[in-house]
């Protein structure tokens, strides 16, 4: 349908348009010399060493995972408030993903407490997602993995922007993933980075994104080598030059644009703040959040799905993240979880609703839908259809 207020929408100007032109035109289209400049350009926007462009923040998360050596019989202790990418990635290795609690109805991160008490003797590695880009605790997760010798990945997709103690989101785990689908706050369509710190663990990546290729089809296409080796079992997690053009463009406005959707997150935290029936999680975070979404709580799960079709009847678009990872089918089957297996989680998830954010809303935008909001909650009120 035709939403008045989507739940996002993209950004894409002329500039944009005028690289994507300009690579094809090159005639080179394929990861190469834009791909580079990208991935140039996002390391020093983060502060890290290490950063590789890849075809999708999945792809992104898989090489993080496989790069650090994770496999059967290992461990590795990841939220079940995220997307299903987020656990998927670790399957694919041959671990086995272990869902941890979040910290509660104010905090939608993992819990810190929680992961200590899941760690055994098979536990290899800690996946964190900032989700909705509010930073999890990363000193204390930190502190946790160096106790117990694990390895810390960072699910970013959220977090392109957010800082921890003066610090980009990325830099704490020994890897981290970003994503830049189309609903995140840069876009190149499908594309995503992975970054890291360490050495080792960029040269395994690097291997990795091109099938174990020790040199890649820009190196010879420049006469910097005319054959390669295969060294590694790799995947083809390539991104090409229209995605890393389109990249570096949105590079140029993130800041402004996650200014503008802080703006607008205060704007809701006020007008919210006191409205009977909903709460707004990560009320008093000390730390800078890229705000990629804006979930709310009900305070009764069953009155969502009436909530969602009021929103709706108005045209404006809300969503759900997320059902939680260890209820879908093939988690309950294969690992054995199902439903009272994280209560808290499942309690927060079921009465979660995420309301319309990105930089283009516009003030009057906002206002309509927090005046959805208080009609959507004063029409369900108990009684309400009694009276």
């Amino acid at each position: 349908m035709n939403w008045k207020i989507p739940l996002a929408d993209v950004r894409i100007g002329q500039a944009e348009i005028d690289a994507v032109e300009q690579v094809l035109r090159s005639g080179w289209l394929s990861m190469g010399e834009t791909t580079q400049a990208f991935e140039r350009a996002f390391a020093e926007f983060l502060g890290v060493k290490h950063a590789f462009a890849v075809a999708n923040g999945t792809a992104a998360l898989h090489l993080a995972h496989a790069a650090l050596g994770l496999s059967a019989g290992t461990e590795v202790i990841v939220p079940a408030l995220t997307f299903v990418a987020t656990a998927n990635s670790i399957v694919y290795t041959g671990a086995t993903p272990v869902f941890a609690e979040i910290g509660g109805a104010e905090d939608l991160n993992i819990s810190v407490a929680d992961i200590e008490r899941r760690i055994t003797s098979r536990t290899g590695a800690i996946t964190v997602m900032h989700y909705a880009g509010h930073a999890c605790d990363m000193d204390a997760i930190c502190e946790l993995a160096k106790r117990h010798r694990l390895q810390v990945i960072e699910d970013a997709a959220h977090a392109v922007g957010t800082v921890y103690r003066g610090r980009s989101a990325g830099l704490f785990g020994d890897a981290a993933c970003f994503s830049f689908f189309a609903n995140k706050n840069m876009t190149t369509g499908e594309g995503g980075m992975i970054v890291t710190q360490r050495d080792d663990v960029a040269e395994r990546i690097r291997l990795m994104r091109s099938h174990g290729m020790t040199t890649l089809t820009w190196d010879r296409h420049r006469g910097h080598a005319h054959s390669y080796d295969v060294v590694a079992p790799g995947y083809n997690y390539r991104i090409d030059e229209m995605r890393s053009a389109l990249g570096l463009v949105q590079m140029q406005h993130l800041k402004a644009d996650n200014l503008r959707r802080q703006e607008l997150v205060d704007a809701y935290r006020k007008t919210l703040r006191d409205m009977q029936g909903l709460s707004v999680p990560f009320g008093d975070s000390p730390h800078t959040s890229a705000n990629y979404i804006f979930p709310v709580l009900l305070d009764d799960a069953s009155r969502r799905p009436g909530f969602i079709e009021a929103l709706k009847g108005k045209g404006i678009q809300t969503s759900i993240h997320y059902p939680p990872i260890h209820l879908f089918t093939h988690y309950r089957e294969h690992y054995g979880y199902g439903p009272g297996s994280l209560p808290i989680t499942e309690d927060v998830a079921a009465r979660e609703v995420t309301l319309p954010l990105y930089p283009g809303m516009s003030d009057a935008d906002l206002t309509c839908v927090v005046a959805a909001v208080r009609q959507a909650l004063a029409d369900d009120r108990p009684g309400r259809q009694e009276a």
